[in-house]
């Protein structure tokens, strides 16, 4: 298969591609487009950016065509050996896992925009790039001149790459491994500076798995000049797109760099190879539905945070920040109350990526992250710090994805058993499958380490005392989350409303300091509220004793006992020590 990409205006952001499938013996050639691209469990619907379509024979004679459904090609054939395809894709979208043309280079993601024989998936797959002389080609596929190779389909649609003038790249050479950095966009990468970060983490998730099964690996970063955080795993390389490219070594944009590099690195074996059942081999015609998707996101946001501070790249403040943060994002969530973790994750492929209905379901980044923190320390603790859920995982990838086959829900409970030696039905049943809370379980397992959980009350009034979470809009409130049964939610206030005063004052980004202000002189509280265009005045009753939306702190326990100091070390320690 022999795929040809050329542009001819790249401000119009269309990407023109010829198929040419040789050897065809089918009177009628199937042509599929991916509903859906791994790393991302919702249907994509790329076929919506296909302009115009064409079919041709060896002689350049118009073959008819129809589509059976919305990207299901079927062409008459007619006795061709060989089919020509033409089309032309809507590139104009710019993140990690999309495809991209203008002035300045040519991104794509095969899975996007590459159509396949069903029945000939396992043969090879060439993309030959027409591009400016200028240009360089970042792409873990092995290139001849500006041609890409990939042995199947599955590769070649696992194998994003970037096509531009101002690519700049950094080599590593790791264990015998190659790995690569290559940025593209305004920035100024400081080579010294992310060797001393990138060096120790990439140790870290190599000696986690005792080995790694790609000979190179590239870190494909799209850098914007606004703020954006996004990535997505493949199994020799990664996208990741980061902004703003002033701010790139600073702060939380540089902590950020890290943390989704290290976590999209760990999916290099959780997801691209240790893979559920339901994903071996992906279906891209159609939802994957599973329900473990704790695993293949939960444990890798735990341990994508987690191997940056053993290798010692964050220190011990940055990471306590990250478990805070998903956290506050379980206690603010009361979709807890309504769907449970293996629930959300089936049903991901509705809402995964965007707010959703208020209240339905649980982020399988951020509790799959808690209940793999859990898993780790009581698996710690039930074998006297011999083992953890990092044996779990070697398991998975030794006895699983190294004999070709995917894992079941009760392949994971029964790997848990026989690692900690110890019947964890009750705590799966709770907390996995149930929607028991786990504040308790989780102070245990902090404690375990010497830890706890603090949960201070949130600075603003709002949230605190009214109940409601809210984003800026200019100078007001846009209202983005609210507790059931709270001030807010009996007053009135819905999802997406605008607060636009408060006591007839109107707002100029400081909401809670007028909230604040009323009620300690005693005023009754009145905001005036933007809701589907209609403004309306809502009072509203004041509980003290009701609280919301808390902010929690990790910290250590004063005169904590030396073997929960112990306990620390051994969960804490470096696994290249």
């Amino acid at each position: 298969m022999h795929y040809k990409f050329y542009v001819k205006n790249p401000a119009a952001h269309y990407l023109y591609i010829d198929l040419t499938i040789s050897n065809n013996t089918k009177e009628e050639l199937q042509l599929q487009l991916p509903a859906w691209r791994p790393g991302r469990y919702e249907l994509g619907n790329f076929a919506k950016n296909i302009k115009k379509f064409d079919a041709f024979n060896e002689k350049g004679d118009l073959l008819e065509w129809t589509k059976l459904n919305k990207d299901l090609w079927v062409i008459k054939a007619n006795g061709a050996s060989t089919v020509k395809v033409s089309y032309s894709y809507f590139a104009s979208e710019l993140n990690a896992g999309s495809t991209f043309v203008d002035e300045s280079q040519v991104y794509c993601n095969p899975v996007n925009c590459c159509m396949y024989v069903p029945d000939r998936m396992e043969e090879g797959h060439e993309i030959e790039l027409v591009i400016p002389d200028s240009y360089s080609i970042a792409s873990s596929l092995p290139k001849v001149n500006n041609t890409m190779l990939a042995k199947s389909f599955h590769e070649l649609a696992d194998s994003p790459f970037i096509a531009s003038a101002e690519i700049q790249t950094i080599d590593l050479d790791i264990d015998d491994k190659k790995f690569y950095l290559h940025f593209n966009g305004e920035c100024n990468p400081d080579t010294k500076k992310l060797e001393k970060d990138f060096v120790p983490f990439i140790k870290e998730c190599i000696e986690f798995y005792k080995g790694i099964h790609v000979n190179e690996y590239h870190f494909l970063f799209q850098i914007l000049p606004f703020k954006f955080y996004h990535g997505v795993e493949h199994t020799s390389n990664t996208v990741i797109a980061l902004g703003p490219g002033y701010n790139l070594h600073e702060g939380k944009t540089y902590e950020d760099l890290l943390g989704v590099s290290c976590h999209e690195l760990f999916h290099t074996w959780n997801v691209k190879s240790i893979r559920p059942a339901e994903m071996f081999p992906y279906d891209y015609t159609k939802e994957n539905y599973v329900r473990t998707g704790y695993i293949y996101e939960g444990v890798t946001t735990y341990y994508g945070d987690k191997l940056l501070y053993t290798s010692g790249v964050f220190n011990e403040k940055q990471y306590f920040e990250t478990l805070e943060e998903r956290l506050n994002k379980h206690f603010h969530n009361y979709g807890r109350f309504n769907l449970s973790l293996t629930e959300s994750s089936w049903e991901n492929w509705l809402d995964g990526y965007v707010p959703g209905a208020p209240y339905r379901k649980v982020s399988i980044y951020d509790e799959g992250n808690l209940v793999a923190f859990m898993l780790d320390v009581l698996i710690m603790e039930a074998t006297g710090n011999v083992k953890s859920l990092r044996d779990v995982m070697l398991v998975l990838y030794n006895d699983f994805y190294k004999n070709n086959k995917g894992y079941t829900e009760q392949d994971i409970l029964g790997i848990v058993h026989n690692v900690s030696g110890k019947d964890f039905d009750s705590f799966f049943k709770k907390y996995v499958y149930g929607l028991d809370e786990y504040e308790e379980q989780l102070n245990y397992c902090l404690n375990y380490l010497g830890l706890k959980l603090e949960k201070h009350a949130s600075h603003a009034f709002y949230e605190r005392y009214l109940g409601f979470k809210a984003i800026e809009q200019g100078l007001h409130k846009k209202v983005s989350m609210m507790a059931p049964y709270s001030a807010a939610w009996k007053a009135g206030i819905g999802i997406n409303d605008e607060i636009m005063a408060v006591n007839g004052f109107q707002l100029k980004n400081d909401l809670s300091q007028w909230l604040s202000y009323f009620y300690a002189k005693g005023q009754d509280l009145k905001l005036s509220v933007l809701s589907n265009h209609v403004m309306k005045e809502l009072h509203f009753t004041v509980d003290l004793k009701k609280e919301y939306f808390p902010h929690c702190k990790i910290v250590h326990v004063d005169n904590a006992s030396e073997i929960a100091k112990t306990n620390y070390t051994k969960w804490a320690i470096s696994l290249n020590k």
